[in-house]
């Protein structure tokens, strides 16, 4: 999976269409192989965002868990520690 692309289920508050999007321009970065389409291919490129959005959203509102949401800030703290953890080694 992509570094970029972070989980978005399970927080509190929900995920705001911009992390949705941002998920969803990721993943259609990495399976095009560009990060900027050309003019042929750009349509094609920002409907697929679109769609793909649109079904990470369907997606997201419809997935059930028992578990408590996470709060963002801690979970953004241990990535920070990750981060450094995996960094300092080198």
């Amino acid at each position: 999976m992509c570094r970029n692309i972070h989980q978005l289920h399970n927080f509190e508050p929900a995920a705001t269409d911009d992390e949705v999007h941002a998920a969803a321009l990721q993943f259609v970065r990495k399976i095009s192989g560009s990060t900027k389409p050309s003019k042929a291919n750009e349509a094609a490129f920002d409907r697929a965002v679109e769609e793909i959005a649109h079904i990470s959203r369907h997606l997201l509102e419809d997935l059930v868990t028992t578990a408590p949401p996470k709060n963002r800030e801690v979970e953004a703290e241990k990535a920070k520690e990750r981060s450094a953890k995996r960094f300092a080694a080198a």
